[in-house]
């Protein structure tokens, strides 16, 4: 039996022997960039310059492999340790630098040496490598816009406790809140506390949380199930990748309170194989808590048993749909099913089963620790709470960030993001064209929407939705009939086929907008494109089948002018669609021939000094000669 207090006090004595500490984000992206070499750098620069920085904690002693022995016992100890992802991805790798606060950006190994001498030896400040807004050095979080506008609830811990630590998180006053539901709470009272605090499912439907345990709760007792959804599959949403990877015992309590408020006794965590690092500490992870006695028999004393697996999925978009997920662990194809019967009647092997996303199920702690009331003070009164986003595309600041529901675009975009960007990566935010907001399944949003509330029931009224939290921005120079083509081609490529309107539908609207980005089109493929896609939405079996036409209704209600000008006037107003450009050169060209020297078609003719001309037949249209051309004489149109 795990005996919380005793792990708390025997981490916090270790901890006292630390004075710094050094936390090198090791989430997915930071990873990418190089942040493990990092690592590997403030080890070696650190035996080098005999600088005591430990590895790792034990319980007999702080010992640390890679120093030498005698050293342990001289000078003042600095932990080196991992995080989960610190939410800056644009800046990474990220080096945080406790108790100071200070926070480095786009780190290298060469950096680390004076790192270790300014910021450990001497409590000095590489400005350099500080994050700079408009002019000021901002010497770490607290003072970095990115992070001050928004409210961490879910992903606070993630980049700074190691996540391959059950013993930190522990301390952090993790697994208290599981202790507390399963030794002093009925699962009636679970329940309704979780549905007292309005928690809506996080993975785009906004089905109250606590509704649909109780849902579960009420059947008939026998074997129940309780899953977590992690099957994450949106392009460029990376939200519960994130939590994972950098707090998975939040996950495991999660689970676990809700094992009790079902009456539940196993579980599954379905992982996606493609998050290698997300599967490599969830299992851990569930390892640990079951070494610990936190997971098993016996839970707490309190006569509940509960066991933990770990299931890699085969990366299916439509298995993020939860009838189709029970299927793909029950060893089938991953299809969807009709409802009823619901999970919570017949679900895993025909048993009640109740299925939440990643980001709902690491919100219960701190309901039950703290309760529904404080969990409701921030957040919109139908939809409290925060809620995560990856934010991606054109704006100065891409990454993770967590907000309150109700948030508005304008404060997302403009305030936390640091403005929208041009071409050229410079802040420009008269450039801002619009927003897909829940991936392939979500919508577009558009100026006229910057101060709408990002809420389920507010996005819902406009043709839009969370979803599970992807938030891709653009620019004017984005193609509306392109960026419905990409996440129309990405639904056709995932339907899994079950359904005649889906998989057929979803192919004739890919074909229909490939015909208008390539001039082919008339305006009745409009009125088609429209027609078929209200029957696509109506018709499916599945959420996704139902959702997977808002981008094109979206966008051709948002942006029908767009759409209008390719089939009417065969041009592409962003300059996207290569069949539908023509390249010129304006009176500003000098004739300094660059242009002509990169042309691969040899398109371009004319003499020094004399204004060039492009021979049309010959452009391949690859906007060499744009990106060539010093003086913006050439256009695309």
């Amino acid at each position: 039996m795990a005996d919380l207090n005793k792990i708390t006090s025997d981490f916090a004595a270790m901890r006292k022997k630390i004075e710094k500490q050094i936390i090198i984000c090791a989430g997915t992206g930071c990873v990418a960039n190089g942040s493990l070499k990092v690592f590997d750098a403030f080890i070696k620069e650190a035996k080098e310059s005999g600088i005591n920085v430990i590895i790792k904690l034990k319980k007999e002693e702080i010992s640390q492999e890679s120093m030498p022995q005698e050293s342990m016992t001289q000078g003042s100890k600095t932990l080196l340790s991992k995080s989960g992802c610190q939410g800056f991805c644009q800046m990474g790798p990220l080096v945080n630098i406790l108790p100071a606060g200070i926070l480095y950006n786009k780190v290298k190994p060469e950096d680390v040496k004076e790192i270790l001498e300014k910021s450990i030896k001497n409590n000095e400040i590489v400005e350099r490598l500080c994050y700079v807004d408009n002019g000021k050095i901002c010497k770490g979080q607290d003072e970095i816009p990115f992070y001050t506008r928004q409210t961490r609830r879910v992903i606070k811990q993630c980049g700074v406790i190691d996540p391959e630590s059950i013993e930190e998180y522990i301390a952090d006053g993790g697994y208290k809140a599981a202790k507390k539901a399963l030794t002093e709470m009925t699962d009636k009272e679970i329940c309704d506390t979780v549905f007292a605090s309005g928690l809506r499912g996080r993975g785009g439907g906004g089905f109250p949380t606590g509704k649909k345990w109780d849902l579960t709760r009420i059947q008939p007792k026998g074997k129940k199930y309780i899953i977590c959804n992690g099957d994450e599959g949106d392009p460029g949403a990376f939200m519960d990748r994130s939590v994972m990877e950098g707090n998975p015992h939040c996950i495991i309590e999660g689970m676990i309170i809700a094992a009790k408020a079902i009456g539940a006794d196993e579980g599954y965590v379905y992982v996606r194989t493609e998050y290698a690092l997300a599967v490599e500490r969830m299992k851990k992870a569930v390892a640990d808590a079951s070494k610990a006695g936190i997971l098993g028999k016996n839970l707490f004393g309190s006569g509940c048993d509960f066991t933990l697996h770990v299931m890699e999925g085969a990366g299916a978009f439509v298995c993020g749909e939860e009838t189709a997920l029970i299927a793909s662990i029950e060893g089938k194809r991953g299809m969807p099913s009709p409802k009823p019967p619901f999970p919570a009647q017949s679900g895993l092997w025909g048993k009640p089963t109740a299925i939440n996303n990643v980001e709902t199920l690491a919100s219960i702690a701190m309901i039950i620790n703290y309760g529904a009331e404080v969990f409701k003070e921030v957040g919109a009164p139908a939809s409290p709470g925060t809620k995560t986003f990856a934010l991606t595309g054109q704006v100065l600041n891409t990454g993770l960030i967590e907000v309150p529901m109700g948030s508005t675009l304008r404060q997302v975009v403009f305030d936390i993001a640091g403005g929208v960007t041009d071409d050229k990566g410079n802040v420009d935010n008269e450039s801002f064209k619009a927003v897909q907001i829940g991936g392939p399944s979500g919508g577009c949003l558009t100026k006229e929407h910057l101060d709408l509330p990002l809420d389920f029931d507010s996005l819902r009224k406009v043709g839009a939705m969370v979803g599970s939290g992807g938030l891709v921005v653009m620019n004017k120079n984005t193609c509306i009939v392109k960026m419905a083509k990409f996440f129309m081609q990405f639904t056709q490529n995932e339907s899994c086929g079950k359904c005649v309107l889906c998989r057929e539908g979803t192919r004739q609207m890919l074909l229909m907008l490939e015909d208008i980005s390539e001039g082919k089109a008339n305006e009745e493929t409009l009125e088609l494109l429209e027609k078929l896609a209200k029957a696509v939405q109506i018709g499916s079996l599945c959420g996704l089948g139902k959702s997977a036409p808002n981008p094109v209704l979206s966008t051709l209600r948002y942006f029908r002018d767009e759409y209008e000008a390719h089939v009417k006037d065969k041009k592409c107003p962003a300059g996207e669609c290569a069949n539908l450009i023509n390249f010129s050169i304006s009176d500003k060209c000098i004739g300094c021939t660059l242009c002509t020297k990169k042309c691969p078609a040899g398109a371009i003719s004319g003499t020094v000094k004399q204004k060039h001309a492009i021979d049309v037949s010959k452009c391949i249209k690859c906007g060499v000669c744009i990106d060539a051309c010093k003086f913006g004489a050439v256009a695309r149109g």
